[in-house]
């Protein structure tokens, strides 16, 4: 008995007036730009990480002091 009401209510309902402010689009539009935004910075970190680790590695290797040639 209650699907058929369920199924009747939903078959014959009649459309709503609604109305959504422009403060739902805005909290909406900057959740998704937190969220895209959130995306790129850890991509571009990703990314990154093999050329700061290179970056280091040379700055090691220049400042690594030399033997001294004559031995003593």
């Amino acid at each position: 008995m209650r699907v058929l009401v369920a199924v009747f209510l939903v078959l014959f309902a009649l459309p709503a007036a609604a109305y959504i402010g422009p403060g739902a689009g805005v909290s909406f539009f900057g959740s998704l730009w937190a969220i895209l935004v959130g995306i790129l910075i850890s991509l571009v970190a990703i990314l990154a990480w093999p050329v700061r680790w290179f970056w280091r590695r040379l700055r090691r290797r220049a400042q690594a002091p030399s033997a001294p040639k004559d031995g003593a």
